[in-house]
């Protein structure tokens, strides 16, 4: 070892040498907050400064602000860009505290390397992270700091991929640090002496609190969290976000009960600059059609300019589509390069994160599985394929690389289509204003409510009035009402009205001293096996034939596969073998050729926020040089009709051999554009009996009309009022067989469709189907005002339809202005929605050959 290093190492440990301030507990809470004046004792946060030091850094202020806030007993969100210090930030309230104690230099009690077993309750803080992966970062970055200063605690991990020891570290309480995702803590939860085991904890930590915000997770995470208020009143609970246009909203979801706890942020956010990938001048650049893969051989020359690279894609198929193009111009090892997705096998995303650790790998192809906060210092570059579809995914994304304090980021953006590359020059100018799309955090979702209760019932039994003030403290149940709480409990002792005389569906008793308890073994081994609120689609196991599991994808994908099909898979072209037991048995193929698996919910919608930039920069003159190269795009959008405006709506209406089309460009997201679309194919109809189709994007609908029809802007505004809108959806969109699929995931939530059991073949997509399909129309008979029922209508509307934003977007239109234009071809703007409409229209040729075909005529058409 050199001197240099000898020095560190004296330094690290001479640093918790300089931090007692008292050995009384007593005495440390009284001198929280308080910093020694210059000359005199030394700082409060001397200890962690010194530390600091000897790694070359200084805190930060918004550190020692979280610091000094933490000792004073607050709790609050930190909001601060990633790789600018915001876990030591949080964590250094609590090894100051420690420090303070004189906890530093205690003798731990283990044997042979072990944790022993502690004399009273040693949990003290609770890190909760939403990702697994995020989970084994977040134990490395948590032991460092804590080994260095001399601090005999024990860090656990407690998530699915946890370690024997670990877990059982966890369950007996013995890890001074427990690092938790939402559904283990839940689980934790389910087991009486967990109580005794918490009754030490001093603080919570969320990390990356932003994406568990606006899902159910989030909602389950509130109920946990004040389960553990009310064993621990003087709690302190801190939350960890990204930047979200909700800030406020944010921090009095995760701390209700404290409506004015602070709001932490650093004070210089991190700078990020953003490039597009044009084609060069005179290449030839389709306005309609995709640019897609013909960018491989330009994204190559980027990763080969830097060390190492993340390319996201925006979905799994698309990222094995982009992994495989890579591989076949990838000069350097195979090995170098690697694929991580969330159905890949957490070995292989393991090894994948590892690799690009270590700086093994060069480059890794993934989607959202890597946005957040895992991290990886050695990232030199980030590449976005295709449009983000949203600031904050951007902005989060784009904070992979460079994730060292103090360093700007950077993105490089990848189109692939034309019409793309408006999509980056609108982010370029919120990210220039400071726009941020909001997260919209769910409330009342009764299913999660009803999960909850069993949880609680299962740890030794709750009492009906205190667990209901309990969970009206929730930012997400504030507003439950008595007749929905009864609902719950009828829901969870019965299972309703309808199925109150099957056994299978009394879970919870109200025992005679009026706690609800259960008392069946069987009901707690499945409740504890089918805890959480993440619904996958049926899945199907893939695994080499002679070899390691791979990971899994849709049951309906690989079912429609025969024996001798080839497909491409975790990087690799695979051939199937055989089914068995739902897994598909598969070997390495000699051919390379294969087609992709396809995901349910892969296509990312937009948000409205960056939509309606979108519409504001092609309205307005050419400034960013990704509208420059659009130039010729945006002239002919002109010349054959008119451009988008943010305070207008565009409508166009043209003839081709399909129909007479209308084409509406809201730039509202394909969620809302869905909803839209069927209700006005509907008001038409009544009108005038007509047979109509249509197909939506993120920019705008295709209406297509079979005979003849002559729209003009009164009839667009008659069809396009807010009046009656959710009856006319129900009646347009046939809400009733879009709820029966919403109810699936909303019974498994609630515990209406219990799990597989361990060791018995895995029910199949189709059982699971026709059980819910059963459950639905049984309930809809016997007990229609069941709250199930009701919730899976109400979810169809708020967050499949997004009716909310509907309704916002057709009293928009009511006070704008309506420019009907009648091209006398497709535009730029229209024919990607023509396009999307011919894919489900019988042809003997490919899709793909048509549409490249029809892009074709039109250009030379246009020039």
């Amino acid at each position: 070892m050199n001197d240099s290093g000898k020095r560190a190492r004296k330094a690290r440990r001479r640093t918790p040498a300089t931090r007692a301030v008292s050995d009384s507990p007593g005495a440390a809470r009284k001198s929280q907050g308080a910093e020694a004046p210059v000359g005199g004792r030394k700082r409060f946060d001397q200890p962690l400064a010194d530390w600091f030091a000897v790694q070359g850094w200084t805190p930060a202020p918004f550190q020692r602000e979280a610091w000094r806030r933490y000792r004073r007993g607050e709790s609050g969100l930190l909001v601060t860009p990633t790789g600018s210090g915001k876990t030591l930030a949080v964590l250094g309230g609590p090894l100051l505290e420690a420090l303070a104690g004189g906890e530093a230099g205690r003798p731990v009690t283990r044997k042979a390397g072990k944790a022993g077993k502690a004399d009273g309750p040693r949990v003290r803080l609770l890190w909760v992270t939403p990702l697994r992966a995020l989970a084994n970062d977040t134990v490395r970055a948590l032991r460092e700091p804590i080994e260095a200063l001399g601090l005999p605690w024990t860090v656990a991990m407690r998530t699915g991929d946890a370690s024997t020891r670990d877990k059982r570290l966890a369950r007996q309480g013995r890890a001074d640090v427990l690092v938790i995702t939402p559904e283990s803590l839940a689980l934790l939860l389910t087991y009486p002496e967990t109580q005794a085991r918490l009754s030490g904890l001093r603080a919570v930590v969320v990390d990356e609190w932003h994406e568990l915000l606006g899902n159910k997770r989030g909602v389950l995470l509130q109920l946990c969290l004040a389960r553990l208020r009310a064993w621990n009143p003087a709690m302190r609970l801190w939350g960890l976000s990204a930047t979200l246009g909700n800030l406020e909203q944010a921090r009095d979801v995760l701390l209700p009960h404290m409506p004015d706890a602070a709001i932490v942020r650093a004070a210089k956010p991190r700078t990020l600059t953003l490039e597009t990938l044009l084609p060069e001048q005179g290449e030839r650049f389709p306005w309609a059609g995709h640019l897609g893969l013909s960018q491989v051989q330009r994204v190559a020359a980027r990763l080969q300019q830097a060390r190492t690279t993340l390319l996201f894609a925006n979905t799994r198929a698309q990222a094995e589509l982009w992994h495989r193009a890579l591989a076949s111009v990838w000069l350097e090892a195979p090995e170098t390069l690697a694929l991580h997705h969330g159905s890949l096998d957490p070995k292989l995303r393991q090894a994948a994160e590892q690799g690009l650790r270590e700086g093994r790998v060069r480059c890794v192809v993934a989607t959202s599985s890597l946005d957040l906060g895992v991290d990886f210092p050695t990232v030199d570059q980030v590449i976005q394929i295709g449009s983000p579809k949203g600031v904050a995914r951007l902005l989060q994304r784009a904070g992979r690389a460079r994730h060292r304090p103090g360093e700007a980021g950077h993105v490089v953006c990848a189109p692939t289509h034309a019409l793309e590359v408006a999509e980056y020059a609108a982010a370029r100018e919120a990210l220039r204003a400071g726009e941020v799309e909001a997260r919209r955090p769910p409330t009342l979702a009764l299913d999660v409510l009803a999960q909850h209760c069993v949880t609680l019932a299962l740890a030794g039994g709750f009492e009906s009035a205190s667990l209901l003030r309990e969970v009206r403290g929730t930012h997400a149940f504030a507003g439950v009402t008595d007749a929905q709480w009864q609902a719950v409990l009828a829901f969870v002792v019965q299972g309703g009205e309808a199925l109150q005389h099957y056994p299978d569906y009394r879970r919870v008793v109200r025992d005679d001293d009026g706690l609800y308890r259960v008392h069946d073994r069987r009901i707690a081994f499945r409740h504890r096996l089918s805890i959480g609120t993440i619904a996958s689609d049926g899945a199907m196991q893939v695994r080499l034939l002679r070899g390691k599991p791979l990971g899994s994808v849709e049951e309906g994908f690989l079912a429609r596969l025969r024996p001798g099909d080839r497909f491409q898979f975790a990087g690799r072209t695979l051939e199937l073998v055989r089914f068995k037991d739902m897994v598909g048995y598969v070997r390495l193929a000699a051919r390379t050729e294969g087609i992709v698996p396809r995901w349910q919910g892969g296509r990312m919608p937009l948000s409205g926020e960056l939509g309606a930039r979108v519409a504001e920069v092609l309205a307005a003159p050419p400034r960013s040089p990704e509208l420059r190269a659009l130039r010729p795009l945006l002239a002919l959008q002109r010349e054959l009709s008119a451009m988008p405006s943010r305070d207008g709506l565009l409508a166009e209406f043209a003839r081709t051999r399909q129909g007479w089309h209308l084409f509406l460009f809201p730039f509202a997201g394909r969620a809302v554009h869905e909803g839209l679309a069927a209700l006005l194919a509907l008001r038409w109809s009544r009108r005038a009996p007509n047979s109509f189709s249509f197909a939506v994007n993120d920019y705008g609908l295709a209406l297509t009309a079979q005979a003849t029809v002559a729209p003009d802007v009164d009839l667009l505004r008659a069809l396009l009022s807010g009046e009656g809108l959710v009856d006319d959806l129900q009646d347009g969109m046939n809400l009733t067989e879009l709820a029966r699929r919403q109810f699936r995931e909303v019974a498994r939530v609630a515990g209406l469709l219990p799990p597989s059991l361990p060791g018995r073949a895995a029910r199949s997509l189709r059982q699971l189907q026709a059980s819910s399909g059963l459950l639905f129309d049984v309930l809809r008979q016997h007990d229609p005002g069941h709250m199930l029922l009701r919730q899976a209508e109400r979810e169809v509307l708020e967050a499949q339809l997004e009716v909310r934003a509907l309704e916002a977007l057709l009293a928009r239109i009511e006070t704008s202005p309506i420019d009907l234009q009648r091209p006398r071809s497709l535009t730029p703007l229209a024919f990607p929605l023509w396009a999307e409409g011919m894919r489900g229209s019988l042809s003997n040729e490919d899709w793909k050959t048509r549409v490249r075909r029809a892009a074709q005529r039109l250009e030379q058409r246009h020039g």
